[in-house]
């Protein structure tokens, strides 16, 4: 199989891969997913994620199809660097391969730069045209015509919410922390039209390639907000070069005012994720971020 025929015959690639035809290296590619890096008969590499064995049930249906729509979409924006995708079936996602490089500054003002014109390349509406995931968990991407404040309270973090106080990682007091903050979202002010975001860019979703330029990886690709991207990207400590990137982005599509208040509110909804997928460890981080937010709506109140 080389690359031409797996082009044109995409289904055949598990048949391949069953029979040992193709050569496979496991190579890291985050908690959900077995990656790894198959070897065509060309020379040519590729990039493959299957739902893994240990899971002990076979995916969500639709998984990859959404994660593939997702990269299709945001690659359609000639913006920002995605790897293409070759292969896409109910148990399989392949992606051109892409070298690993080191971060440096350069790359992180062009990446600051292209993630503006991402965003600025808009959506129809806030969400999407196909079912959503993030993580392994479902979200709701019905296409909805906003307004922001009260879309990403009843889609982004209430469903979240209900998911961790369900599985006990979130106590009473941080679900009534959250439920304030929503109750009260709108004081936050920054509502805007619907960007192309990516919807999950936590610093690990940042491919850094050899080619001295950043491709977004794993995306929970929506109309959102744009300033949920870069809250997510400040998150665990952020990539190499947050300043840099911020900078370019800034100078490229400045943010509206206010928008440091709002960083919180807008990295609560990957913290529920994860206290939903994940249980409690993420509970103090949910409970810190609803504090922070609260306390900027106050502040944003006061300001008007």
């Amino acid at each position: 199989m080389d690359l031409a025929y797996l082009r044109a015959h995409p289904e055949h690639l598990p048949t391949f891969l069953t029979h040992q035809r193709i050569r496979e290296t496991p190579v890291s590619g985050g908690d959900i997913c077995a990656t790894s890096r198959l070897t065509l008969d060309d020379g040519h590499s590729i990039f493959a994620k299957t739902w893994p064995e240990r899971a002990g049930r076979p995916a969500p249906g639709g998984f990859f199809a959404a994660e593939a729509a997702g990269l299709r979409w945001l690659r359609e924006a000639g913006a920002v660097a995605v790897p293409e995708v070759l292969v896409t079936l109910p148990e399989l996602l392949a992606l051109e391969w892409v070298e690993p490089g080191e971060p440096s500054p350069e790359a992180a003002e062009r990446f600051g730069r292209e993630l503006a014109g991402l965003h600025r390349a808009g959506a129809p509406a806030f969400g999407a045209e196909w079912f959503g995931f993030i993580g392994a968990l479902p979200q709701d991407n019905t296409p909805d015509p906003g307004p922001w404040p009260e879309w990403f309270a009843q889609r982004r973090l209430l469903p979240y919410l209900k998911m961790s106080v369900d599985n006990a990682a979130l106590t009473a007091a941080e679900a009534a922390l959250v439920e304030e903050l929503v109750d009260r979202i709108g004081e936050l002010g920054g509502a805007e039209p619907p960007a192309r975001i990516h919807g999950d860019l936590w610093p690990g979703n940042l491919l850094w390639g050899a080619d001295d330029r950043v491709r977004l990886i794993d995306p929970a690709a929506h109309g959102g907000h744009r300033e949920t991207d870069l809250a997510q990207l400040a998150l665990f400590g952020g990539p190499p070069h947050l300043d840099r990137i911020m900078a370019a982005y800034q100078e490229a599509w400045p943010l509206a005012d206010g928008w440091r208040e709002r960083v919180p509110l807008h990295q609560l909804h990957l913290l529920l994720v994860h206290t939903a997928l994940f249980g409690a460890a993420y509970r103090d981080a949910v409970g810190t971020a609803a504090r922070a937010a609260l306390r900027g709506a106050g502040r944003a109140t006061v300001d008007r």
